[in-house]
């Protein structure tokens, strides 16, 4: 990406603002300038060049993640674009061989870029599940039944605790 030296930058989603906005609307984290931001893509581009790509059998190799076959997938090109090398091999238990539940299979890269694939997998989940987009700072919220009032976990709406159900999104507290 090419970023004007005119602009603002967020670092966490890649949105572009005026120069005289300094925190990123959608994921509340400061801004970085165009400047800034081409520098740290240098260093980044430098950091994925000096990766080894390809596994070897030499390799000091971890597992850093579970799921099925379909979950893993996806995760193969951004691996392969970052230049980290990595295997999907399945699990030693298998499936239960009745058609009912697949094999789970094991994500594995070299020790030293776990770190990075890691961050690749949390950016793939934030994706796929929409987190990302959502406010959860009530996300913590507890409901108790003896307090006059509670806020609902799931949209915020305040409401009295004699009702077991929030009246505007129907959550069940009961």
């Amino acid at each position: 990406m090419i970023y004007d030296p005119e602009y603002n930058y967020c670092p966490k989603c890649q949105d572009e603002y005026r120069a005289d906005i300094r925190e990123c609307a959608a994921c509340g984290v400061a801004l970085l300038s165009g400047a800034e931001m081409s520098e740290q893509a240098g260093k980044t581009d430098e950091q994925r060049d000096k990766r080894k790509g390809e596994l070897t059998p030499d390799d000091d190799i971890v597992n850093i993640h579970k799921g099925s076959l379909a979950d893993l997938k996806p995760l193969e090109k951004e691996l392969e674009a970052e230049h980290i090398g990595y295997l999907i091999a399945g699990d030693d238990q298998g499936g239960c061989n009745k058609g009912c539940c697949a094999s789970s299979f094991y994500l594995k890269v070299r020790r030293e870029d776990a770190r990075e694939a890691f961050m690749i997998i949390d950016r793939q989940f934030e994706i796929a599940t929409g987190i990302n987009n959502h406010d959860l700072s009530l996300a913590g919220s507890v409901y108790n039944p003896e307090a006059g009032e509670a806020v609902c976990p799931a949209c915020g709406f305040t409401f009295k605790t004699s009702d077991l159900t929030c009246p505007d999104c129907g959550l069940c507290f009961g």
